[in-house]
């Protein structure tokens, strides 16, 4: 069992405000990884430490990045989304079943604006809102 602490910077909805994705891994030096939950809009090659889903607004982007990304930290899986594609009424359960689909027991994603952290069946649901 890995027992190293880890430590995860996600943002999402940025929407072309850059500068503050730049800010946030400056004031973050000390993190094992950084992801974007989408709604960059921006060239996601400008930022070489992070790991981006597309959101629905990434047009700019959209060969350069991947709808979802599915990575281990430690003992996890993270799935990380935009959550565009989710149903409205239904959202939390279709990242739930996303999740188990795809054997995560966290899914990072954006899309609302609105910040959660939340456990839905076992599943962390983590929204860090809009930067």
């Amino acid at each position: 069992m890995d027992q190293k602490k880890y430590k995860v910077v996600v943002v999402s909805d940025s929407h072309g405000t850059s500068n503050l994705v730049s800010e946030i891994e400056r004031w973050n030096p000390d993190a094992d990884l950084y992801v974007h939950c989408g709604d960059l809009e921006d060239n996601p090659a400008l930022f070489d430490n992070w790991l981006f889903a597309r959101g629905n607004n990434d047009f700019f982007s959209a060969g350069n990045m991947k709808e979802q990304q599915v990575i281990r930290v430690g003992e996890h899986r993270l799935l990380v989304v935009h959550s565009h594609r989710c149903s409205y009424m239904n959202r939390e359960m279709d990242l739930v079943r996303m999740a188990q689909e795809n054997d995560c027991d966290i899914v990072c994603f954006g899309h609302t604006h609105c910040s959660m952290i939340k456990r839905v069946y076992g599943v962390l649901l983590v929204n860090p809102g809009s930067t």
